[in-house]
């Protein structure tokens, strides 16, 4: 059994995931503030909508056996924890969304081609010949793995690859231009010359 609930970034249903998720804590954050609300207003759980006689002697009695600054069955940590993931989870939807609809384009250098492959989520390298060392190195520094299987040396799609990619003279694209400037929707910084 796994127990690593993780969403990966390349997962094609990575955007449902984690709106599912943020639906999740939504809810969760819409629950406790409820009972707390409730606790405060009645001293007690019990009677609360939604709350079985058994969760709220429960929570009673973790309000009675805690710390004295907890007043209330849900400490304000927990509260604030959610919210950070509700954060966290917002901004990360946000920006898969927005690098699915960048649609990346890949392009030709010299000795080879840059696949956009967004089947498989990956930037993939394609080399007419077997790179020499020093450009294996310089292809690692910045993340690219090879893989036998494709056949490329390849890293995760998104725009912290074109990035990289802007800082690696011999995958420049043949027209002199820069692979950020290539994109169809060009991330924001990449007028910006570093």
């Amino acid at each position: 059994m796994s127990y690593n609930h993780a969403i990966s970034s390349d997962d094609p249903q990575a955007v449902e995931k984690l709106t599912e998720k943020l639906e999740a804590c939504q809810k969760r954050q819409e629950y406790m503030k409820a009972v707390n609300t409730f606790y405060r207003k009645n001293g007690t759980v019990h009677g609360c909508p939604g709350i079985s006689e058994e969760t709220a002697e429960k929570l009673d009695e973790a309000v009675r056996r805690g710390y004295s600054w907890e007043t209330a069955p849900f400490p304000s940590y927990e509260l604030s924890n959610n919210n950070a993931e509700i954060r966290r989870l917002k901004q990360r939807i946000g920006q898969l969304s927005c690098e699915q609809e960048v649609g990346f384009a890949g392009w030709e250098f010299d000795g080879g081609s840059a696949v956009a492959n967004t089947d498989k989520c990956r930037l993939q390298l394609f080399f007419d010949e077997k790179p020499d060392e020093g450009k294996r190195t310089t292809l690692k520094r910045n993340g690219f793995r090879w893989t036998p299987t494709e056949g490329a040396w390849q890293r995760l799609l998104n725009e912290n690859t074109i990035y990289a990619c802007d800082h690696i003279d011999f995958i420049r694209p043949t027209d002199g231009r820069r692979p950020t400037q290539l994109q169809p929707k060009a991330p924001r910084s990449a007028e910006l010359e570093r």
